[in-house]
C-alpha cells in the first residue's frame, strides 16, 4: 500500500512537469509521455524517497530528483529497445517506443528525457540555500553516464555473442544496473542530510539491490512469459547473452540473491521502524515475479 501511495505521488508529480497536450512540436512530447506514463513501477524514484526519509529528510525537497531519475531511467530503456540495441517490440505489456513513433523520434524522445531531467535537477540546484542539491545531481548524474549505466550498456553491447567471465558480468549489472540504483539510494541520503558514513553504506546498499535486480531479471527471462513479464522473454538467449543463469543455472542465482538480500536487510535493521519500509522494497525488489 505504501509503495503504491509513493507511486501515485510521483506520477503526479511527473504529471505537473510533462502535461498531455502540451508543448511544441506535441510529436515529441507525445513520444516521452508514451513510455513515461507506460505504467512502469517507479522503482528508482521511491527509493531516492525513502532513502531521503529514512535518514530524516524532507521528501518534498528530494522530488524533483525523484522524477528526474525516472526520466533517466525511461530514456535508458527507449534506447536500449531500439534495433540498434536489443531490438524487442514490447515493454511492460505495450508496444516500445521506436514501434509507435518510428526510430527517429524515438531516439529523440529518449534525448528529450535525459535532457529534462538534468534541467529540472539543475533548477532545483539554482533555487536550493545549500551545496547538497548540487551534491544530489552529481550522483544520479555519475550513476546515469560513463561510469555507471553507460558503460555497463556498452559493455553488454559489446560482449554480445561471445563467452565472458563473472568478472565482466558483475560489471555490466553493477553498471548498467545498480549505478542508477546506487544513484537514488545516494542522492536520496545526501538530500536528507546523512554524514558520509552512512551515505556511502547507502550507495553499497544500491549495489547489492542492483546486482539482485538484474539477478533476479536474468532468472524470470527463463522462466516466466510475455504475458507475465509484459515484454519478450528468453531475449538474452536470442542476443546471445551471458547471464548469471547461463553461467551458475537457476538454483545458484537465488541463492547469490538471497545472500546479497541478508545483506542489505542489516543495513535497514540499523534505522529501526523507519527502515522498515526499505526493508519491504528490497525484499519485493528481490523476490520478484514481473
Amino acid at each position: 500500500m505504501v509503495l503504491e501511495e509513493k507511486n501515485k505521488c510521483i506520477q503526479q508529480y511527473l504529471e505537473k512537469l510533462l502535461p498531455e497536450n502540451e508543448g511544441y512540436p506535441i510529436e515529441i512530447f507525445e513520444a516521452m509521455r508514451y513510455s513515461l506514463f507506460a505504467g512502469g513501477k517507479r522503482i528508482r524514484p521511491i527509493l531516492l524517497l525513502a532513502a531521503c526519509e529514512v535518514v530524516g529528510g524532507d521528501t518534498k525537497r528530494a522530488m524533483p530528483f525523484a522524477a528526474a531519475i525516472e526520466m533517466i531511467h525511461t530514456y535508458s530503456l527507449i534506447h536500449d529497445d531500439l534495433p540498434a540495441m536489443d531490438n524487442d517490440d514490447y515493454r511492460r505489456g505495450k508496444l516500445t517506443n521506436h514501434k509507435v513513433f518510428g526510430e527517429d523520434i524515438a531516439i529523440l524522445a529518449g534525448d528529450g528525457l535525459l535532457h529534462y531531467a538534468m534541467e529540472i535537477m539543475a533548477d532545483a540546484c539554482c533555487k536550493a540555500e545549500s551545496i547538497l542539491e548540487v551534491k544530489a545531481m552529481q550522483a544520479i548524474a555519475h550513476g546515469a553516464g560513463i561510469y555507471g549505466m553507460l558503460a555497463g550498456q556498452v559493455v553488454d553491447v559489446i560482449s554480445e555473442g561471445k563467452k565472458i567471465d563473472e568478472k565482466t558480468l558483475q560489471y555490466i549489472h553493477e553498471h548498467k544496473t545498480a549505478a542508477m540504483l546506487q544513484g537514488a539510494l545516494t542522492a536520496g541520503a545526501i538530500l536528507g542530510g546523512a554524514d558520509k558514513d552512512t551515505i556511502s553504506e547507502f550507495e553499497e546498499a544500491g549495489r547489492k539491490i542492483g546486482l539482485a535486480f538484474q539477478i533476479a531479471d536474468d532468472i524470470l527471462d527463463v522462466v516466466s512469459t510475455q504475458e507475465e513479464l509484459g515484454k519478450p522473454v528468453h531475449s538474452d538467449e536470442r542476443n546471445g547473452k551471458t547471464t548469471y543463469v547461463t553461467l551458475f543455472g537457476v538454483e545458484k542465482s537465488k541463492e547469490i540473491i538471497s545472500q546479497l538480500s541478508q545483506e542489505t536487510m542489516k543495513l535497514w535493521n540499523k534505522f529501526g521502524k523507519r527502515g522498515n519500509f526499505l526493508m519491504e522494497l528490497t525484499e519485493y525488489l528481490m523476490d520478484r515475479r514481473r
